[in-house]
């Protein structure tokens, strides 16, 4: 540090000392900005050398993602119709369907207890978003989840009052945590006629009365219950309990669904949820654990900005990865014919917190380029995930909007167009399915050695090679082709792109510049 009142008194320095001084001063700053520009001009490149002759796991991945029932998705909504015609375009497989409990009006089929006298069934506000999602998904596999469990089915002190008004979001509906029936016959046979009612033309009730639906769809996967490490303090012993009474009592009306369990909201903190349902001898007999799932959602701190958000994003990703690594060896040990789906991955930016304790808007201030950040981060994802062998990949959700997780919206909530999100799952899902072979790269580093901000991939696909890009900067970088990406098209999702389609180009050259976040796949010519 420098006693700048030193500078002033000349029995401390004398003109001449402080002429020099200053030029000094002068040319140190000169230099430093210097070193600035040329950082600038110069950044550090990365060679992308794939080895295609070396395979390094077989793709068992789906990407998709999943859509969760609100308001916004209500028939008359401004955004319903872009946002079940960008579903459809999109083609994907595993979609997840889930009527969840801010809303139980729109989630729960019987909100009050049935007496001798009456039963309260009413699928009035249930089945226009179901069926806007059955149909914009025909012809693709679903996982359906009605998540919630009627309030009435558990002990509380009170019932649970909730609004009149389908539409007022209501987060405290999920009250209880012991079942009146211990059994769970009676948790079993409410989704056995739930799913009855899509499946069988209707079902009959409690007091013997025929409902008629008319309906007949398919239900080929059905996920049981939601984040239940959040949701009732469930314990995986009871949890375990629910599972099996649900999917005894789905079995009896639709004997070919497939059952999915745990949908853990933080699969890292108590691994014995995943020892405990793996293990079939806590099941009853010939019940299935044909998958289990998990989520993840990056978390930045309040004050931080893109600049921040871009080592936050990536840094707990890796940490997920690291969880995702244990979960596998358990059910490798304890169930290996098991499958597995990450399906709600994404980013919750704090200010979503603050909108939910508030029940109410607030302003909107994601900056645009939030949306290429959390794309490149399922891009990236979807990279590491595939090499582990993970077999679905969700991105999550359709349809978020302010007060109702704004930040994990694939829609843009303002015009109803898909955003950066919703493109590069698109980009992702278009070029990648399972049964590509991924192929080895060399170590992914800048050519001043520092590992690397692209990750690279390459995929031999029944269309023939590709390649996979994704920048998970905050700014430019650049990477040196070989010879036989040179002249490669490109299709690529970045901040220019906006609510718009994957970008058509040409690679053009040894060097590809990658805009902050880009998302770029190249086709091998």
């Amino acid at each position: 540090m420098v006693a700048f009142k030193d500078l002033n008194t000349e029995e401390h320095v004398t003109e001449s000392s402080l002429h020099i001084w200053k030029m000094s001063t002068l040319f140190a700053s000169l230099a430093i900005s210097a070193c600035g520009l040329i950082a600038t001009a110069q950044e550090p490149l990365q060679k992308v050398d794939i080895n295609w002759d070396k395979t390094v796991i077989v793709s068992k991945s789906t990407p998709t993602l999943q859509v969760v029932t609100n308001p916004m998705l209500n028939p008359g909504s401004s955004i319903h119709d872009g946002s079940f015609a960008a579903l459809k375009a999109l083609g994907a497989d595993y979609v997840r369907y889930v009527p969840w409990l801010p809303y139980p009006k729109i989630a729960v089929a019987e909100l009050e207890a049935p007496t001798k006298d009456k039963t309260s069934w009413d699928f009035t506000h249930i089945d226009p978003v179901t069926k806007d999602f059955l149909a914009a998904t025909e012809g693709h596999s679903t996982i359906i989840n009605f998540s919630t469990i009627p309030a009435w089915m558990f002990k509380t002190d009170q019932p649970v009052k909730y609004p009149d008004d389908p539409n007022q979001v209501f987060w405290k509906y999920t009250q209880g945590t012991v079942l009146r029936d211990p059994n769970g016959k009676e948790l079993g046979e409410y989704f056995g006629r739930l799913v009855s009612w899509y499946t069988k033309g209707g079902f009959i009730d409690e007091n013997g009365k025929r409902h008629e639906s008319g309906n007949h769809y398919t239900f080929p996967y059905w996920e049981v219950l939601n984040e239940i490490d959040f949701e009732h303090n469930t314990t995986p012993e009871d949890y375990t309990k629910r599972y099996d009474a649900i999917v005894e009592g789905i079995r009896k009306v639709s004997p070919n669904t497939k059952f999915m369990g745990l949908a853990l909201a933080a699969p890292g903190t108590n691994p014995k949820y995943f020892e405990y349902f793996l293990n079939p001898r806590n099941h009853k007999p010939g019940i299935p654990l044909d998958y289990i799932s998990f989520h993840f959602y990056a978390g930045p701190a309040m004050d931080e900005t893109l600049d921040g958000w871009q080592h936050t994003f990536f840094n707990q990703a890796e940490a997920f990865l690291a969880t995702t690594r244990y979960i596998l060896a358990i059910r490798d040990r304890l169930s290996p014919q098991t499958k597995i789906d990450t399906d709600e991955l994404g980013v919750i930016l704090p200010t979503d917190g603050v909108e939910i304790r508030a029940s109410k808007a607030l302003p909107d201030h994601i900056p645009h380029r939030y949306w290429n950040a959390a794309g490149a981060l399922y891009g990236y994802l979807f990279v590491a995930l595939s090499k582990l062998g993970v077999d679905v990949i969700g991105e999550s959700q359709l349809v978020g909007y302010p007060s109702q997780f704004p930040s994990v919206s694939m829609i843009d909530y303002n015009n109803g167009k898909p955003n950066a999100r919703m493109w590069v799952l698109k980009l992702i899902k278009d070029n990648f399915h399972p049964g590509d072979k991924l192929v080895a790269e060399t170590e992914q580093k800048d050519d001043d050695g520092a590992p690397s901000d692209v990750v690279v991939q390459g995929f031999i696909t029944p269309q023939g090679k590709k390649v996979l890009l994704v920048n998970k900067a905050n700014s430019d970088r650049t990477v040196v082709l070989n010879k036989d990406l040179q002249n490669a098209p490109t299709l690529t999702v970045d901040e220019e792109t906006g609510d718009e389609a994957p970008r058509p180009g040409k690679a053009g050259g040894a060097n590809l510049k990658l805009a902050p976040f880009a998302v770029t796949v190249l086709a091998v010519q």
